[in-house]
């Protein structure tokens, strides 16, 4: 497994390198262009990627036997990622805010073992307090989902 996460990195790595340098990954006149951090970005992933394809590829013959992921760990990444997962979703159809408050709430209810009550409340203000510094202070709105805009699903 560690052979191709080390070959999708590093063909994602070759891409962004690519297509930084097709744009421009050069220092000119007037500072860098467009391509000139995600250039570097690429070529450091790709680097990387190769370092870790060559260790992967060594120490092979001796993990060829043992398990990618025993069932506990994937338990665990998977009780996190699910509802990671979800949470995106809910910023699509919700809203970044109620979907924030409800994912703090979830998680300090879930992992946590905090009261709900007290879950809520810290998910609440923490919706709150992201408002006011994101929508009033700083003046950058972010997505208040589909279901507050019910023409963007429709493409309007």
């Amino acid at each position: 497994m560690e052979i191709v996460v080390a070959l999708v990195l590093l063909l994602i790595g070759i891409v962004v390198a690519y297509d930084s340098y097709r744009l421009g990954s050069r220092w000119s006149e007037d500072g860098p262009e467009s391509g000139y951090f995600p250039f570097y970005i690429g070529v450091i992933i790709a680097i990387c990627s190769l370092v870790t394809l060559v260790h992967a590829i060594r120490a092979r013959d001796a993990d060829a036997r043992k398990s990618f992921v025993d069932r506990e760990p994937l338990k665990q990444v998977l009780s996190v990622l699910v509802p990671a997962a979800l949470y995106v979703l809910g910023i699509q159809m919700i809203g970044i805010y109620v979907a924030s408050a409800a994912y703090i709430a979830f998680f300090m209810v879930w992992l946590g073992k905090y009261g709900w009550v007290r879950a809520l409340i810290v998910g609440i203000a923490t919706s709150v307090s992201l408002f006011f510094l994101f929508e009033l202070w700083f003046q950058v709105p972010l997505p208040k989902g589909s279901l507050y805009d019910p023409l963007s699903l429709i493409g309007y």
